[in-house]
Parts: structure tokens; sequence; C-alpha cells
């Protein structure tokens, strides 16, 4: 998508409303209608309304309907700029004294539950104390990167990512191992190799469920071991397993966090995985998103100890 100092005086040349291009922003960034129009204190009507106006101004589409939402067209991209621009003007009227905060507005990601948890809440929360008119919503979910990532301005996801027309970068690796609860262990004993432990219920993620393939571990490992208690989430897989439901394949940075927790047989059973971040192409001109991606670096970055599970 074009965002070419051209394209900017084309739209310009073009005379549209500056206040139908900043409702085109609005959309572009939460990808609904709805949300653009809660956002700015509109009506979805009158959202629709305005973005009509715009390419009506422009002579074409500057939205195409994706999976889950709305994308910029080239066109759209090139008001989105011209928008941007707009934006930055306005910003500069908020007070004499004062320069704005360019790190500001709705930043919207997902990923994974622990990433979201240990890695993704304190690094936003520093982040917030130094830049109080950001926010940032956090979907916590485990699957593939998107192909269409309408309204999302970046993604967490486990394993490299196979996707278009975005921006991948690597942010570290985690460690998952097996791990029991002392008082399980107790009432059943102490696997002391792989074939005892098959013995043993497994829990883990729905496998009928589980959409990325570098989580299949136990599967591939241990594919004769029984499951217990299965669930979406990794936090359930942990109160499960310090509950005594059975053997648990949890990542180290959740599990060792816990005393009542006992890692089983590592030599057998250390799988490494990589943290991977996907980006719209357009999201790193935001000063909010790129914050945000800076702050999530610097988290991952510091706490890589603790996600290798203490290696």
């Amino acid at each position: 998508m074009a965002n070419s100092a051209p394209g900017v005086c084309r739209i310009a040349d073009m005379n549209p409303n500056p206040d139908d291009l900043l409702v085109l922003l609005a959309v572009s960034r939460s990808g609904k209608f709805t949300t653009a129009a809660q956002d700015l204190g509109l009506n979805h009507t009158t959202v629709s309304r305005r973005i009509a106006a715009l390419e009506k101004a422009l002579g074409g589409r500057t939205l195409a309907r994706a999976a889950g939402g709305w994308e910029l067209t080239e066109l759209g991209a090139e008001a989105v700029a011209v928008a941007e621009r707009i934006e930055a003007a306005v910003g500069t009227l908020d007070a004499e004294d004062r320069a704005p905060d360019p790190i500001a507005g709705v930043v919207r990601m997902t990923a994974t539950d622990g990433f979201s948890a240990y890695i993704a809440a304190p690094a936003i929360a520093r982040l917030r104390k130094q830049h109080a008119g950001l926010s940032v919503e956090i979907i916590t979910v485990t699957r593939r990167a998107l192909q269409q990532r309408s309204g999302l301005d970046l993604e967490v996801v486990v394993g490299e990512p196979q996707v278009h027309r975005a921006e991948s970068v690597r942010l570290g690796q985690y460690m998952l191992g097996m791990y029991a609860s002392r008082e399980y262990l107790a009432a059943n004993g102490s696997p002391r190799s792989v074939e005892e432990l098959i013995t043993h219920p497994l829990v883990y993620f729905v496998d009928s469920m589980l959409q990325v393939d570098d989580l299949d571990a136990p599967r591939r490992l241990v594919p004769t071991m029984r499951d217990g208690v299965t669930s979406t989430n990794v936090f359930v897989h942990v109160e499960a397993t310090r509950a005594g439901a059975g053997i648990g394949f949890l990542p180290c940075f959740m599990a060792d966090r816990h005393d009542d927790l006992v890692r089983l047989l590592p030599a057998d059973f250390a799988e490494l995985l990589p943290y991977w971040m996907v980006l719209r192409p357009d999201s790193m001109r935001r000063p909010a998103v790129a914050a945000v991606v800076r702050a999530l670096q610097e988290e991952t970055a510091a706490r890589r100890d603790v996600l290798l599970g203490g290696v």
C-alpha cells in the first residue's frame, strides 16, 4: 500500500473533508465501523455516511471487506497518511506551553495467555506511566498469525508465522517442560523415565482445538499418554496441575513461579519455542504502536533467563 509523498499530494488535491479523513483513520485502526463510532462519539450510520462521502470525494474505494472487519485499499492507505498529518497537526493545539505526547490513542494486540500476563502486562504498565494518553487492548488467544489482521495493530504468536503483507519480528524463545505437584507425586509416585511417565494423565491443550503446530510436543514425544484435563487456556493447565489433575506440559516461566510444582525429566522434555510478533505494514507509522513494540522487545529480552527456565 502506498504512502509516499506523491500519494499524499494527490489526496490533498482532491480536497476531501478533513473530518471524513479522521473518521477513516479511526476505522483503519479498529477495522470496524462500530468500534470507530464508539471511539469518535458517533453512531454507526454517521461513520458509514462519512466514509461514503469521502470515497465520493476521492473517486474510489478506501476500504475493502476482510475477515473480521475492514482493510485499507491502496487509495485508503494514501488517505490515512493525510489523516495522520491532520491528527498530528490538531495535536499541536493541545497546549501552548508543551508539545503533545505522540504516544497516545488505542493500540490493539493479540497474544498468548502467558505472554499477555507476564510479558505484555508489565511492559505496557510501565509504558503507560510515562504516556497516560496511551490505551492498549490485549486479546488473549493461542493461534496461528492471521492472514487478514483488520483491526489489530500487532499479534504475538508461537512459531514462525507464514504471512503476507505483514512484517514479522522474532521476539525471543521460551521453554516448556513436564511438571507435577508435590502432592500428586507423593500420592502417585514420581516417574523416573519416559516409559513410567506415559502411565500418568496429561494436562494440556485440547488436541482437536490446537491451532499451533509447534505446540504439539506432548502428542509427538509421548503419543500414548492419555489426556487428563485439557483446556484452551494455559492458566487452567497450571492450576489443574497444581491441583493434582495429572502431569502438565507447562511453560517454565509460568510453572517455576510455584514452589508446589516439580519439573520432571528435564533431559527428555525441554521444548524450546519462539515468540514472533506480526505487524500490519502501516502500524509502525504510529508512534504509539512503535512504543508498544519496543516495550515488548525490551521486556522479552530482560526476562530471557526466566523464559528459558533458568537455563
